[in-house]
């Protein structure tokens, strides 16, 4: 079969830290060639080399045969090479259509043609079956949606080679199974995909071809046919991970948190009660927009409150800010790290200590950088966060490693209520096993962990309880012992 493109000795460093080490690959016409690798395995920098956002140091990188050097995502694009990025970069107070077109307008009279650019952008959505309206705001999308217009916006290009990196990391099952319809449609044209994602499975049903990278270096390239999970597992990490999913020790005892008829202003949370235990690990299940993330927003200040209270120890618990929420010992690990998680432009250092500055303050009134840079050295060690320097831009780690700063954001303000909305999206299986093991360790320190996800096989192996919410509402709870993917479904789809 025909190379489509071909990526060779590929190297690229950052402040004297080598991301790439001779790294190369090969995707052929109408193929879905899958790159895996841990995270800081270098899967999401060698992309970026190839849609511009990164000079490579030196290697070669050839598009049906001619070595191209494409300067920036523009010239990417010209020469046939589209992205989707795990980290969505959106205009949130634009329509989709202005998204979808945006840098390409088409115009009448020299000005944006309106109509012709919302029959376009109807017509592409009726082909993939996107069911968005044109003229919908974006920022009022889910996180699914808004990766499903980003796809569009790809598919638009007529690319010859497009790159998706975690696409499904948002996506409820059904979802996926459409993103899949999307990709053979593609390639039955002679597109070639090439696929990041963390999720095995999901690997071995759509890849034909599979490259793994580790620490910055090629490991190989198999066929999918030829390879299982475990197989997969191994070459990504160099050993093998047992119990994926750790025994947890002590009974949940005692309301910490409790929650009473609790709806929103803008109506997306409707008369919700829940408890949840000391010791704890309560999961929340759900299909996009059941109302799970607006629920962890009231309860942590960022969303308005209709009716209803909240109970914390005990004891009447009134929020009208996150401050109010920090306070009080209740931390939030939000969905989207880029938007809401990190500050970019900060260093890992400011990062992680961001959230108890007064913590820090002196007699005078001065930060102690010592105490701050102790901590963060603490931090990062005990997270195994991949970097040179806690002084390190934080946009210059992988989604990954941003991550594990987050989460040593919050555990360095000792909450004693943990809010974890998709804390694993992304997020590559090694890198998984920690924060599982992690948040086996907070249940057993007596402090009470929520957990929301999309992957029901990590709802079913971590929590104690599940509370399954549909259109707003509590649809249902269930035990570990009667929970099963069935179950949670049946009650995901229960006022739909």
């Amino acid at each position: 079969m025909e190379q489509l493109l071909v990526m060779e000795d590929i190297r690229k460093s950052f402040a004297g830290v080598r991301a790439l080490d001779g790294v190369g690959l090969t995707l052929r016409h109408g193929t879905v060639h899958a790159l895996m690798g841990e995270n800081g395995a270098g899967k999401s920098t060698l992309m970026k080399c190839l849609f511009g956002i990164y000079q490579k140091d030196s290697g070669r990188i050839l598009i049906e045969g001619e070595e191209v050097n494409l300067r920036d995502p523009k010239d990417a694009m010209d020469h046939g090479v589209a992205m989707v990025h795990q980290e969505l970069s959106q205009a949130t107070k634009r329509t989709v259509m202005d998204n979808i077109w945006l840098g390409r307008y088409p115009t009448r009279f020299g000005t944006v043609d309106e109509a012709k650019m919302y029959r376009d952008t109807k017509a592409l959505f009726g082909e993939l079956e996107i069911g968005i309206s044109p003229r919908e705001i974006v920022g009022n999308l889910s996180v699914a949606k808004r990766q499903m217009v980003e796809i569009a916006k790809a598919v638009s290009c007529n690319a010859k080679i497009l790159v998706l990196d975690e696409p499904t990391s948002s996506l409820t099952d059904p979802e996926v199974e459409h993103l899949f319809r999307i990709i053979r449609r593609l390639t039955a044209r002679g597109c070639g995909i090439l696929y990041i994602s963390h999720k095995m499975q999901e690997i071995l049903t759509i890849a034909n071809e599979v490259t793994v990278l580790r620490d910055g270096q090629y490991v190989g390239t198999w066929p999918a046919a030829s390879l299982s999970v475990d197989e997969i597992i191994r070459r990504m990490v160099g050993r093998e991970l047992t119990e994926l999913y750790p025994p947890t020790k002590g009974i949940p005892e005692g309301e910490l948190l409790g929650v009473e008829g609790l709806s929103s202003a803008d109506g997306r949370v409707r008369d919700i009660s829940f408890t949840l235990r000391r010791g704890e690990i309560l999961g929340f299940a759900g299909l996009v927009g059941a109302g799970r993330t607006e629920l962890m927003q009231c309860i942590f200040g960022m969303r308005e409150i209709k009716s209803g209270s909240i109970r914390l120890g005990g004891q009447p618990f009134s929020i009208d800010s996150p401050r109010d929420a920090i306070r009080s010992g209740v931390a939030f690990v939000t969905e989207e790290r880029r938007a809401d998680g990190i500050f970019g432009g900060l260093s890992i250092l400011e990062n992680t200590c961001i959230a108890r500055l007064p913590a820090y303050r002196g007699r005078l009134g001065l930060l102690s950088r010592k105490r701050m840079e102790r901590d963060t050295r603490k931090t990062v060690s005990d997270l195994h966060v991949k970097t040179a320097s806690i002084h390190t831009p934080i946009r210059h780690l992988s989604g990954g490693n941003q991550q594990k700063v987050i989460l040593g954001r919050w555990l360095l303000c000792h909450p004693s209520v943990l809010i974890l909305d998709e804390p694993t999206r992304g997020i590559d299986v090694g890198a998984k096993q920690e924060i599982y093991r992690l948040i086996a360790s907070l249940k057993e320190e007596g402090r009470g962990v929520i957990l929301i996800s999309s992957e029901m096989p990590e709802l079913i192996g971590m929590c104690d309880r599940l509370m399954v919410m549909s259109g707003g509402r509590i649809a249902g709870e269930l035990t570990a012992e009667a929970v099963t993917q069935e179950a949670i479904m049946e009650l995901a789809s229960k006022y739909v």
